[in-house]
């Protein structure tokens, strides 16, 4: 039964230990409008190039996770009204009707980590749900026992960062901060709550991760990045859209899996695209640190 397709120059570099960074697609399914969604999936690959790791843009392609999507299948994921977006869960089900799928946080740590990719970029992690703490991203518990590291800009700032905060400290995920001591909010560079461990640098992100590996610890570890500077929106501009998408969503019934890519949508509009230039400022800022941090790697560590 062929289970994961792995493209020929993911394998070769798995092969010959290259730096591989893993992305995601659901952000191209459903993160962004086509093309935008291209675009920025293309940035992002560039950008891991750039700092001298290959790209491996994770998703399902007629039914089979596959790791290294080639351009051609981007292409098509983003304009494929019918792909759905594929979380753990949906990941063995996705066989039965052959369909296109992109893949979330938790999918895709979960196939690179199976393929044997050990660091991971996103723009933020799902968490749990403002007013709803039985909402929990399935990204959680995957990060609580998935060994991988995932660069991110924090948690999505609509979410209840201080719950999801606390769910992985309960569950032993280090989060670490990129050259600062305080959480990201994702749209805005602070939240007012710390991380575990401040990070000034690639290679004491590897320390970490080789301490971790060590200890045979099951979890991943999170390495948070502030957006840059100049695309930051503040705090107290992005909670009144926040609060806006939210009662928005309420008032139309929606929630489950498709709430996240609502809100985001909403907020677009409601900002004037501002949230959207931000968003894909740090997704490029992520995935440049993540292939700094997987260059630095010794990757004959197990």
């Amino acid at each position: 039964m062929h289970l994961i397709d792995i493209a020929s120059e993911i394998q070769q570099s798995l092969a010959l230990k290259r730096p591989i960074v893993a992305l995601e697609s659901a952000l191209v399914t459903h993160g962004f409008a086509y093309p935008d969604s291209v675009k920025i999936t293309q940035r992002m690959a560039a950008a891991v190039r750039e700092e001298g790791a290959v790209p491996a843009v994770i998703g399902v392609w007629n039914g089979v996770p596959t790791v290294g999507l080639s351009d051609a299948q981007i292409e098509i994921l983003a304009s494929d009204e019918t792909a759905v977006k594929i979380s753990v869960r949906d990941l063995p089900l996705m066989g039965v009707h052959r369909g296109h799928g992109g893949t979330t946080v938790a999918a895709t740590a979960l196939l690179a980590h199976r393929v044997g990719i050990q660091v991971f970029a996103t723009g933020g992690i799902g968490g749990i749900h403002r007013g709803h703490p039985e909402d929990v991203s399935a990204d959680l518990p995957l990060l609580a026992t998935t060994p991988i590291i995932v660069v991110c800009a924090g948690a999505k700032s609509i979410l209840d960062l201080p719950r999801t905060l606390e769910y992985l400290e309960t569950w032993g995920v280090p989060v670490l901060g990129w050259q600062t001591n305080e959480f990201p909010a994702f749209y805005s560079r602070t939240s007012g709550l710390l991380v575990d461990q401040c990070v000034d640098h690639a290679q004491q992100v590897v320390m970490a991760f080789r301490t971790q590996r060590a200890l045979a610890l099951s979890q991943g570890m999170l390495v948070t990045v502030p957006v840059p500077a100049e695309d930051e929106i503040p705090a107290a501009e992005v909670e009144p859209l926040i609060a806006q998408a939210i009662v928005d969503a309420d008032a139309l019934g929606i929630s489950g899996n498709v709430i996240t890519p609502f809100i985001l949508a909403r907020m677009v509009e409601l900002s004037q695209a501002r949230t959207q230039s931000a968003n894909e400022s740090l997704l490029v800022n992520n995935a440049r640190i993540a292939a700094q941090v997987a260059c630095a790697m010794d990757l004959t560590m197990g």
